[in-house]
Formats: C-alpha cells, structure tokens, sequence
C-alpha cells in the first residue's frame, strides 16, 4: 500500500504542479469569467461607441411628419445613434460625412404613391446595425402611412403586427407506463446550456487524460525508469495509481471550473439573461446536473483511462502513442458526435440506445439525464453496466499492462496485446 501511494501521489503532485496545468487552468477560469460578465463587456463597449462623434447621422428630409415620428421611435427604442435634421442640400451632407462630422447622412423623400423612401449614404458600410434600425424604423413609418391611406385605423395594425400566442403544454402519461417525458421549457433552460458545456469538458477531458497517462508510461518505458519502477512496485499497483493519479489531477480541474462556474451563476443569475444566456439557459441550473456531470465524468474518466493505461503499455516511444491510442480517440469521437446529434432529439431510440452502450453512456445518458426526465432506473441500469465494463476492462487491462511493461522495440499494432497476455502469464 505505501508503494502504491508513493506513485499515486508522485503522479499527482507531479502533473498539478507542472505549468502546462497551471496555464490551462487559468485560461479556463478566464474564459469563464468573460462568459459570465459577456453583457457587461457589450454595454461597456456600445456605450463608448454611443458616444462618440462619429454615431450621430445626418438627416435630409423636407417631410416633417416623417421626421418627427422616426425622431420619436428612435427616443423610443435603443439605439447608439443620434440623429440630427439638417436644413441643407443632401450633398452638403454628404461632404459632412467625407470630413468625418457625421457617421452618415440619410436623405428621405416622397415615392409616387406618397411612401417615403430613404437613401443612406457613409463611409462605412460595416457599421450594419445603424443601417438595419434606420431601415426598420423606417419600415413601420412606411407601413403606418399605407395604412392610413388605405383607411385601416393604427389598433387593427397593430393587432396584425403582434406574434401569435403559442403555448406548448405537455400530456404527462397515465398509469405509470415508464415513457420518459421531456422537461418543460424552463426547466430545459437551465440545463441546456449546462449540458451543452459540460459535454465539450468531457469529450477533451477524457482526451487529454487518457493521453496523458498512456505518454506517462511510453515515457517511463523510454528512459528505463519503468525497470526500477518494476523491481519495486508490481505492475499492477502502478496501473492504478496512475489512473487514479492522473483521475485525480481531471477531477481537481474540473472541480474548479464547475465550482467556479457554478459559483459565478448563482451569483449573477439575474444578469445572466437574454442574447447568449437566452439560447444556451445559463440562468437556472439545478444541483443534480452538476451531481450527474461529477459521476459520468469519473465513470467515463476511468474506463477509457483502463484503456489508454493498457494500450500506453504496449508502445516503447511517445512517437507510437498517437497511433496506439488512435481506437480510443476514435470511440471517443463517436461518443461525441452522437451526443451532439441528440441535443436536438434526446429522446430518439438512437440515444435511448447509445445511453446502454459504456463506451458512449457517459455522455449520451448525462445528456438524457439532463434534457429528459427519465426513470430512476435507467439511470441506475447505465451506470451499472458501465461499473461492471470497467471493472472487467480493469482485470483485462492489468494482465496486458503486467506484460505490456516488458516489451520494448515498435509496437503499433493491436496484435501485441497476445503477446502482453503471453509475457504476463509467465510473470
């Protein structure tokens, strides 16, 4: 047991205080702090560009009833922008704009059917959102005046104008048939986001770590240590204080940045709102998410862990690990790919069945878990399965490992395995 905690903590210690974990963690916790205060970044930014010079347009029109009611929508709504009537020639205003005094200068006129429209002229033509609420001010300003030509009162366009109430209400299943039932609205706005998130941090968690402790070992192998390491410690025992040495290295990381996150959540949840917070539901995240993301992370951390341990073993050069390993990235991948397709429909038989699979549960059952409301047992039933495919991967991996850490010369082939099981039988 002493042996086993000497390489456990050496593997610990050694990788959290390495910088590359340093850097990464700290542009993590970065990027998080920027995601979180993302509105106040925007305000800040819109409000110097709202006031400065160049944000005020110039407008040419003999219309005044126009002028006035785009005056008084502009007052109205949000906008960076001022407007200022000039009494003057259009191509006055125009040179007004060369000299920088304007952002640009809007001309109006009258069409034949007495409909006003508008030319802008600026220097430029990237700025698209003083052009996008000019025209659509516009627009209604437009829409009103044909109205009240055609004698149609200002309530009846209005009541056009107004987006169509629809609800969706859910029929819960009677007599208790185990149908799994998807969240309401407001409940999939406080995971969305969250499950969208978490899934990326396991997809490269379990990438880099599973790398990481399969470049551990080539290296080991390659400067001889493993020799000294293997007359002191079984084989075995070294497995696994690697894989819980370097689980525990991805469990500190991702504990900081759920802490953190989760931290910075609920203390901003009412300025977490609208725009990206509105698509991806930032707002509101329940305890349980985060329980279920901490559990798959260390179930699916610890079976491709098995695997990387077992096929970083084989290979003598960090060269080969790549291509070694090239089958876990692979199923890795796949995991990937089919919880992505399941954010928009997790309740197809597809995910349903994927959930079972270990090699693609850790993620598509979280992502169930999270966007569904489903039976206690299926979770129950995945998690199972996944212990009990780690638990023969581990008996597999540590016979293989046991001869693995024998073999020396190129080995980029599945085919070593035998002659691991082979070397390990004679130990």
């Amino acid at each position: 047991m002493n042996k086993f905690m000497t390489v456990f903590l050496h593997t610990y210690l050694s990788k959290v205080k390495k910088k590359s974990f340093l850097i990464t963690t700290g542009i993590f916790l970065v990027f998080i702090f920027l995601l979180a205060n993302i509105n106040t970044f925007v305000d800040m930014f819109s409000s110097e560009e709202g006031t400065a010079d160049n944000t005020t347009v110039a407008v040419v029109s003999e219309e005044q009833t126009i002028m006035d009611q785009l005056n008084q929508r502009l007052e109205n709504g949000e906008s960076n922008f001022q407007v200022n009537e000039l009494e003057t020639s259009i191509d006055d205003a125009k040179q007004l704009v060369t000299d920088g005094t304007y952002a640009g200068a809007l001309h109006i006129t009258l069409s034949e059917q007495e409909l006003p429209v508008a030319t802008y002229y600026t220097n430029d033509t990237t700025n698209f959102a003083i052009e996008s609420q000019l025209s659509q001010e516009l627009e209604q300003i437009k829409v009103a005046m044909a109205a009240n030509q055609a004698g149609i009162d200002q309530s009846t366009i209005s009541s056009i104008y107004e987006p169509m109430q629809f609800n969706t209400e859910q029929i819960e299943a009677d007599g208790g048939g185990g149908e799994e039932l998807v969240k309401t609205e407001e409940e999939l706005n406080g995971t969305r986001g969250l499950v969208y998130v978490l899934l990326f941090l396991l997809y490269f968690a379990v990438i880099s770590y599973g790398n990481m402790i399969a470049t551990d070992i080539a290296n080991e192998k390659t400067s001889r240590v493993m020799e000294i390491l293997i007359s002191s410690s079984s084989p075995v025992s070294q497995m696994f204080a690697k894989i819980l040495g370097i689980g525990l290295v991805g469990l500190t990381q991702m504990t900081i940045f759920l802490g953190i996150g989760y931290l910075i959540i609920t203390q901003k949840q009412e300025e977490l709102v609208g725009g990206f917070f509105e698509v991806f539901g930032l707002s509101d995240v329940s305890v349980s998410t985060f329980v279920y993301a901490f559990i798959f992370f260390l179930l699916g951390y610890f079976l491709y862990a098995t695997l990387a341990a077992m096929l970083g073993s084989l290979v003598s050069r960090t060269e080969d690990v790549q291509q070694m390993m090239l089958p876990v990235t692979l199923l890795i991948v796949a995991a990937f790919m089919i919880s992505m397709i399941g954010l928009s429909d997790p309740s197809s038989s597809f995910v349903t069945i994927s959930s079972y699979i270990p090699f693609f549960s850790p993620r598509t059952m979280f992502l169930r878990v999270g966007m569904l409301d489903i039976p206690m047992w299926e979770i129950a039933l995945s998690i199972a399965i996944l212990i009990i495919t780690i638990a023969l991967l581990a008996v597999i991996g540590a016979r293989i490992y046991r001869g693995g850490v024998l073999m020396y010369g190129t080995s980029t082939s599945l085919k070593d395995i035998k002659k691991a099981l082979r070397l390990s039988k004679k130990e």
